[in-house]
């Protein structure tokens, strides 16, 4: 088992990741602070103050504003691959009142930054539904179904990624390193060196063969897919969540 394509532009735009925004025959791209509330809707938290806060006025008569939210994935750790980069579009408009309110609360349990306080003063929200999706890896674009990717939701591994690749590689690489080698077969001397845990998901590792920078990697798959980090303690240890770790915002 792997993401899913869906999976995958669900978890890049969820918020962890920085954002650009493009608007159609307007300046930019501009420098964006958005995440997705659970149904996959984009959330743009702007300052009043701000060319993005000026371009996102529709004109005279009209209610929103056509957007490209594009997010290009960073990979983790040095060597690890990227997972690509994703364009979710559809148009946004600003919101007010209760609607503000429970977007506040949705973008603050991605991102609890107490600008969410000054919506309305200082800041303002905005909401599009997704209506297109694309995908692109390796120089390839793909469509993706809306309803796919609404349907979908963001690894819940991903925020901790980077945490749990130095850990692995910091603390307890000589224990990584004999359970990759019976997993796959190897022997315990290799002439490219030790196997090397690169990325992590929910539905399992990827591992890398051979030199740092070499391009042979292998998937070893959960025997399912994990609802919460702390799971993966139970399959791998070194794989434990320290108590006090946090995902960086």
């Amino acid at each position: 088992m792997r993401p899913s394509p869906a999976e995958i532009v669900r978890t890049l735009v969820a918020g962890r990741l920085p954002g650009l925004v493009h608007l159609a025959r307007r300046p930019g791209p501009h420098h964006a602070r958005h995440v997705t509330d659970p149904d996959g809707r984009v959330l743009l938290l702007v300052p009043v103050a701000s060319h993005l806060g000026a371009a996102l006025q529709p004109v005279a008569g009209g209610a929103d504003v056509a957007v490209v939210l594009d997010v290009l994935d960073l990979p983790p750790a040095a060597g690890s691959p990227g997972l690509g980069r994703a364009w979710v579009s559809g148009w946004a408009a600003e919101l007010h009142g209760e609607e503000a309110r429970r977007a506040a609360v949705d973008f603050a349990a991605v991102e609890p930054t107490g600008d969410l306080l000054d919506v309305g003063v200082r800041f303002r929200l905005f909401r599009f539904e997704v209506a297109e999706v694309r995908w692109e890896r390796a120089g390839v674009v793909h469509r993706i179904d809306p309803g796919e990717y609404a349907e979908a939701e963001p690894d819940p591994v991903h925020p901790f990624e980077a945490l749990l690749l130095a850990g692995l590689a910091e603390r307890d690489a000589d224990q990584v390193t004999h359970y990759l080698r019976r997993q796959l077969g190897l022997t315990e001397q290799t002439p490219d060196g030790p196997p090397r845990v690169v990325r992590i998901d929910r539905y399992g590792l990827v591992v890398a063969l051979g030199r740092p920078g070499a391009r042979r990697r292998v998937r070893l798959a959960f025997p399912g897919p994990v609802a919460d980090p702390d799971e993966l303690g139970r399959l791998l240890p070194p794989l434990r969540r320290p108590a006090d770790a946090h995902p960086p915002r």
